[in-house]
């Protein structure tokens, strides 16, 4: 029987391994960690006296963190830089890589999906090795049939397909899935809803998790993880108690963001993870930005794996405005509390004394109602409610109808467009 005992003991020797496999095969690691690393790994605290590894070390060295030659890759994928200056971010799997992360996802669906279900998939999945295309390879595998639909972007469609199809299960963006939900609504109830929904590749608020399980009478499964991540990182279970983490390729800490100290379990911080498992190009301890924290007590669905809960936000999510101090999470709960509302954007203008925080909204309808309701739920942010009461910010909201189009695309957003 699997203990946390046997489970850290099998981390520690997959840990000291990729360290010396990257140390040996990757240029940036010899230098990075330096030739006598792994010897200096004989406990999982150990891992501290490495340094970390970062987006900037992605964008800029991150062909010299491969570790296996070119004909090995099975796919590369290259992220968005978000605005950011110099090299975007690649990463490269090989086959094996990938193979680990179809069984991830097959573990993870297990919760939510039965065989002989059918899943829609409103992730890309067009090129082999993609999201999509792992997924359904994952779902084909456990007996059942997968619809890979891609990105939403016109609303009717969708929901032809969802309505001709009869899909027991969902899997897609938050955004999307609430769009798709809410213009079903509009719709009469025509269009029947899932049984169950799986959110992933984005933030989730729990205002849009409630809106989504009203709307469909569904149950709504949050994921997290990311593409460094080899593209699973935890998924809740059906106690929906944090995220149970995906203990035997990945190992997490989490970390003062300002001295990179461990903190202790309770405590929130950054979330930061070393992959055990992956040949193609190993991360460790590799910086993620996100913010949350390790859950002390065991689940009640008597899982050992080690829970991560739900995302506090980002490092660069935080808006320290002259007057106020917030997350764009909180924005995000407020927008999404308002019927109709698909997505949302913010706008900073900055001003020395008085900035104007913007906040537009997208809508199926109803613009006038609409804007007035989103700014009665900003109002119930508190340090924006006395930021604005004291003159010292200015907050507009701008509401866009658009219909059955959605505004943003495939675009990924992270907790809010801040522009």
């Amino acid at each position: 029987r699997l203990d946390r005992q046997i489970l850290e003991n099998y981390q520690l020797d997959k840990l000291s391994a990729t360290v010396r496999f990257a140390v040996a095969n990757s240029p940036f690691y010899r230098k990075h960690l330096g030739q006598s690393a792994a010897a200096g790994i004989r406990t999982l605290g150990d891992l501290t006296s490495l340094p970390f590894t970062t987006a900037t070390d992605l964008r800029s060295w991150g062909a010299q963190m491969l570790c296996v030659s070119q004909s090995r890759i099975n796919r590369v994928v290259t992220l968005d830089t978000s605005g950011t200056l110099g090299e975007p971010k690649r990463l490269w799997f090989t086959a094996d890589d990938q193979s680990l992360t179809v069984d991830f996802f097959q573990a993870g669906m297990s919760t939510l999906t039965r065989p002989g279900d059918r899943v829609l998939i409103l992730l890309p999945g067009r090129r082999p090795g993609s999201v999509g295309d792992l997924l359904a390879q994952a779902l084909t595998g456990m007996g059942m049939t997968a619809l890979l639909y891609d990105w939403v972007g016109n609303l009717a469609d969708a929901a032809n397909v969802v309505q001709r199809e009869r899909m027991d299960s969902v899997v897609g963006s938050p955004v999307q899935v609430l769009a798709l939900a809410r213009y079903s609504a509009e719709l009469g109830g025509s269009v029947p809803g899932p049984r169950t929904v799986l959110l992933s590749t984005d933030y989730a608020p729990r205002s849009l998790i409630q809106e989504v399980e009203k709307l469909w009478s569904c149950r709504v499964f949050d994921h997290y993880g990311m593409t460094e991540m080899g593209l699973g990182g935890g998924v809740e279970c059906e106690a929906h108690a944090g995220y149970h983490l995906r203990e035997t390729d990945l190992f997490f800490e989490i970390v003062d963001p300002q001295t990179g100290e461990q903190v202790p379990d309770g405590c929130e911080g950054e979330v930061v993870f070393s992959t055990l498992t992956r040949r193609g190009m190993p991360l460790i301890r590799y910086r993620t930005g996100d913010l949350s924290r390790f859950l002390p007590r065991p689940c009640d669905c008597g899982s050992l794996l080690k829970r991560l809960d739900r995302l506090r936000g980002r490092l660069d999510s935080i808006l320290r405005l002259p007057a106020a101090k917030l997350r764009i999470g909180e924005i995000a709960e407020a927008v999404f509390a308002v019927p109709g509302v698909l997505d949302y954007a913010v706008t900073v203008v900055p001003e020395k004394e008085r900035p104007t925080l913007e906040v537009s909204v997208w809508t199926l309808g109803g613009p006038a109602a609409t804007q007035t309701a989103v700014f009665e739920e900003l109002g119930r942010i508190v340090s924006l409610r006395e930021a604005r009461e004291a003159g010292r910010l200015v907050v507009v909201v701008r509401c866009h109808v658009c219909g059955g189009i959605l505004p943003s695309g495939p675009s990924k957003r992270s907790f809010g467009k801040v522009m």
